[in-house]
């Protein structure tokens, strides 16, 4: 599961996103449309220009815009930069690996064994998802018929 963090990193990156490229947007139009907190919003916005992944402008003008283009920002570097390392057991982790303190050996951990291939399948997707994709549906919001399902457990 993702942070509230991370869904409003979400929601203020397609915000962006979704403006010509290059055109500035201010934090409070950021926080009304996207629908979050201008306070947290602000966090947010700093956690994610550190990672480089958008630039603020100084100025009457100022404010927001990406520093990349959406197809170049992927599902996995917002979530890195949110929420730190998403693998489930640290032994797995490939940015921020760490040898289990309770096991004697990787090679034999039946638990390490059971999420290794399931992680690598949706790190697969998180780091192959980009922004750019979630602007695709844009197209056809407007005719319900032609949107995906989502399964919600």
């Amino acid at each position: 599961m993702i942070s509230q963090k991370a869904k409003y990193a979400f929601k203020a990156l397609i915000h962006l996103a979704r403006q010509p490229t290059g055109a500035t947007v201010q934090i409070d139009e950021i926080a009304r449309e996207a629908g979050v907190p201008r306070k947290f919003l602000e966090h947010i916005l700093l956690d994610l220009k550190r990672r480089g992944l958008i630039v603020s402008r100084r100025g009457r003008a100022g404010g927001y815009t990406m520093l990349k283009s959406p197809a170049e920002i992927t599902l996995g570097q917002v979530l890195r930069a949110i929420d730190g390392p998403i693998a489930p057991l640290s032994c797995i982790s490939r940015t921020a690996y760490q040898p289990c303190a309770d096991c004697a050996d990787e090679k034999t951990c039946a638990v390490r064994r059971i999420f290794a291939d399931t992680y690598a399948a949706q790190l697969l997707l998180f780091d192959a998802t980009t922004l750019a994709d979630a602007l695709r549906g844009d197209e056809t919001a407007d005719n319900p018929a032609d949107r995906e399902s989502v399964f919600v457990a």
